[in-house]
């Protein structure tokens, strides 16, 4: 009888090698694994991994590519809307798991495969983020998912795929490691606890620089564009920056959150163009966009970053949230300069022609030529009749003693 066919999404690491050889030996069936890279493998990774594939028995091997749609229908709306998950994580694999879902759902609807597996856990997020996509654009594509199904633990895939006579940098595998342009997350032993710090080398990038050094990074209508003053092409400007960024140390942190499922969660990343690109991107709107825009721009992109992570992506509200973040990006145009140190960096000043601080008739703090101090004395005393009213109706109670 032939063999049924599956597409796996095969990272390398040990989850997906653990589904590769369970579901060839133990389900007979003729795997097939397919790696969707977001932007975080570089050419020499993907063939080790493609090496790595062929080695398990793997029938084919597939890379798909959706670096530059992941940042054009993604990345770039969250820049504009300075999307971070509870106020520290840029969203980095939340985001990446739908487009490597929908790359996957392609992929086996042109070649005709009938099952999708991924390597997902069943305490985690992404479980969602690939199961809702496959069975709202493919509905007829069956889900397997050996690792949520037998309850394994790492130390358990380990012992199987010991025991199976795979070869594999078990020092290595210590650590879940998700790469992709906007960040890598970390995962270990002690991200499952509250209390344990997750050590240096856990990292992917080494801590090796010390003093300071000053970054300029250059927007055009909201999209990074230039890098210390060389035009580039957006990617091109995250991965330039990450290189130059993370071995800082920047960029790092533990982010504690709710899953979609409902319990808490607590994972490392390591996000130094992300998070640096964002916060330069809010200082330059806070200079060239009125306290309204920044006011409802604040909500917008809350709200975008929450459906982004909570597997929402599809919802079709996501389409007008990203019309309203893209209209407000029209004069987010300029310069930032930034100052790295070791594990931090601060914004140090922002150019642009739009900068509302230039207006020719006012300086904070200083000097005005619009209006007279009778004027503000007048404005004042109007802007709070609500509050005299109210005083002169209850009284100041003990707000005076």
């Amino acid at each position: 009888m032939k063999k049924q066919k599956v597409l796996l999404a095969f990272s390398g690491g040990l989850d997906t090698t653990f589904c590769a050889v369970y579901l060839a030996r133990e389900k007979d069936m003729e795997v097939h694994s397919a790696i969707v890279n977001t932007g975080g493998f570089p050419a020499e990774e993907l063939d080790h991994i493609a090496s790595h594939a062929k080695k398990l028995g793997t029938a084919s091997h597939q890379v798909l590519d959706v670096t530059a749609d992941y940042y054009n229908r993604c990345i770039r709306y969250m820049i504009f809307g300075n999307a971070l998950r509870n106020r520290s994580y840029p969203l980095s694999v939340s985001s990446e798991r739908t487009f490597q879902a929908i790359a996957l759902v392609e992929y086996a609807r042109q070649n005709g495969f009938k099952y999708i597996a991924h390597g997902s856990t069943a305490a985690g997020n992404d479980q969602v983020r690939f199961d809702l996509v496959i069975q709202v654009l493919a509905p007829e594509i069956g889900i397997i998912t050996p690792i949520r199904d037998l309850q394994i633990s790492r130390e358990e895939e380990i012992d199987y795929l010991r025991k199976a006579g795979i070869e594999m940098n078990w020092s290595k595998v210590e650590y879940s490691i998700n790469q992709g342009i906007w960040g890598t997350s970390v995962g270990g032993k002690e991200t499952l606890t509250s209390t344990d710090e997750l050590p240096s080398e856990a990292y992917p990038t080494p801590m090796e620089k010390s003093g300071s050094e000053t970054v300029t990074i250059g927007f055009d209508q909201g999209e990074p564009v230039s890098l210390n003053g060389q035009l580039l092409e957006p990617l091109l400007v995250i991965l330039e920056l990450e290189k130059l960024a993370a071995p800082w140390g920047v960029g790092r942190d533990v982010h504690v959150g709710d899953t979609i499922i409902g319990i808490k969660g607590r994972v490392g990343f390591e996000a130094a163009a992300a998070r640096m690109i964002i916060d330069a991107h809010l200082a330059l709107e806070k200079h060239v966009l009125t306290r309204w825009q920044l006011h409802w721009k604040e909500q917008i992109g809350q709200w975008y970053g929450m459906f982004v992570h909570e597997a929402q992506y599809l919802e079709p509200v996501m389409r007008d949230l990203e019309s309203f973040l893209e209209s407000s990006q029209k004069n987010v145009s300029g310069e930032v300069s930034l100052r790295l140190r070791p594990y931090s960096f601060s914004v140090t000043g922002v150019e642009s022609p739009y900068d509302l601080m230039n207006a020719s008739f006012a300086t904070y703090g200083e000097m005005n030529k619009a209006w007279s101090a009778e004027e503000v004395n007048g404005f004042t005393r109007i802007l709070g009749n609500q509050q005299r009213i109210w005083f002169d109706v209850n009284g100041t109670g003990d707000l005076m003693k």
